[in-house]
């Protein structure tokens, strides 16, 4: 496949996580999770501060920010839509930072439906009792 998206979706980048690079909105949390993924595969900072919501969002990003880190693949344990505007999606990401190790990186993030427009939260809070 050419240009292979790197969301690990299996379809070309072009019909995959460019469009959304492009502006168009994520249809689902899962997309703009993958689409983020990508952005940081891609390192392209201003998409990431763009769909990151502004109460959780780093003031600043740069591509000096993503470097160093290469990310080798994703897998989107599950996606689960909470109501019409808030989304929860697990995932596992595979990277490797310089020389070192693969390692992997578990999260189960929180999103956001604003304006017709999903939002990355940020990380579930895990409770600390079982």
């Amino acid at each position: 496949m050419k240009n292979p998206c790197p969301c690990h979706s299996g379809k070309p980048y072009t019909e995959c996580c460019q469009p959304l690079h492009a502006g168009q909105a994520a249809p689902d949390a899962e997309r703009l999770m993958r689409s983020r993924y990508s952005a940081y595969a891609l390192k392209l900072a201003d998409y990431l501060l763009q769909t990151w919501h502004p109460d959780t969002r780093p003031a600043s990003l740069s591509t000096d920010d993503l470097n160093g880190i290469k990310w080798l693949k994703l897998e989107v344990v599950s996606h689960h839509r909470v109501d019409d505007t808030h989304a929860e999606v697990v995932f596992t990401a595979t990277y490797q930072s310089g020389k070192q190790k693969k390692s992997q990186l578990s999260e189960h993030s929180q999103f956001v439906r604003i304006h017709d427009r999903w939002l990355y939260i940020g990380e579930h809070p895990q409770s600390s009792s079982k």
